[in-house]
């Protein structure tokens, strides 16, 4: 009897584009923010605690350097061992790491030094103490408080940037994005689960959903996309980091130039109009 009579095959099934670009986000040896900001910034001086809970340790912030200009940077942190992931949350953040973060966005307000934050994260922690604690209202004055920091803001999505728990770290000046970095609502996986009911159709959902950083430029929702070394960031991490720094100093250059009032007039702007459309009759 034939594979086709029986309905089984040795082959595997074949990857779609959307599904090979998610499989590079998520590669084992891509970068993780804190990798980032150990290649393209010195002198990390790292800030601890939110002083109302804890120190969430899927969130790192610090004062650190770009070239000559003092910044904040903020990045996810997702661990190399099993036990350190575990630990982390697998990067995904609690309300105290959301919290610590915009503690240390008003120290740079105050100190008038740009935050520039890396986001590789599915979303944030879905635990019932993150829930207890908060969560949802963490996120959300993020997003308030962002939109209107007095200091330039640059975040950059490099694997996945995932629903409101990147969002609360990507309200900025420029959205930049890695080429082959994703920005969603919901995970693939997750999406499929719920309008198939089997997350085996995980690929279907990848082609619907437009994430690909290509996707996600034509719909206004990130600013540039970054290219990456060919075959992925992965195969050469120190270029891709070169990439990415020389990116933010020209985006840093740019925004210093714009008065705080104009600059935080274009970004409200920017986020209002991002997804809307009009139809006529």
């Amino acid at each position: 009897m034939s594979e086709l009579e029986t309905g089984t095959s040795n082959q595997a099934p074949a990857v779609s584009p959307a599904w090979a670009r998610i499989e590079r986000a998520r590669h084992p040896q891509r970068p993780y923010p804190m990798d980032f900001i150990e290649r393209i910034f010195t002198d990390f001086s790292e800030i601890h605690g939110d002083r109302a809970y804890g120190d969430d340790e899927a969130v790192a912030c610090g004062m650190a350097r770009l070239g000559d200009e003092e910044v904040l940077v903020i990045g996810n942190r997702k661990g190399g061992t099993t036990k350190e992931r575990v630990r982390r949350n697998f990067g995904m953040p609690n309300p105290e790491g959301y919290r610590k973060a915009l503690r240390c966005m008003r120290i740079a307000e105050k100190f008038s030094r740009p935050v520039i934050s890396f986001i590789d994260l599915p979303g944030a922690y879905p635990g019932l103490g993150a829930e207890e604690r908060g969560q949802a209202e963490a996120i959300a004055r993020n997003i308030l408080e962002m939109s209107r920091l007095r200091v330039p803001t640059i975040s950059v999505i490099s694997g996945e940037g995932g629903s409101g728990g990147a969002l609360a770290l990507a309200v900025t000046d420029r959205v930049l994005i890695l080429e082959n970095a994703l920005y969603f609502v919901i995970t693939p996986e997750s999406c499929a689960a719920i309008m198939w009911r089997d997350a085996a159709n995980k690929q279907l959902a990848a082609e619907a959903m437009r994430i690909s950083a290509p996707e996600v430029a034509s719909l206004g929702c990130v600013d540039e996309i970054i290219a990456e070394p060919p075959g992925g960031i992965h195969t050469d991490n120190e270029a891709g980091a070169g990439l990415v720094g020389s990116t933010l100093k020209k985006h840093l250059t740019a925004l210093k130039a714009m008065s705080i009032e104009d600059l935080v007039a274009a970004r409200r702007e920017k986020f209002r109009n991002i997804a809307q459309f009009y139809t006529e009759g």
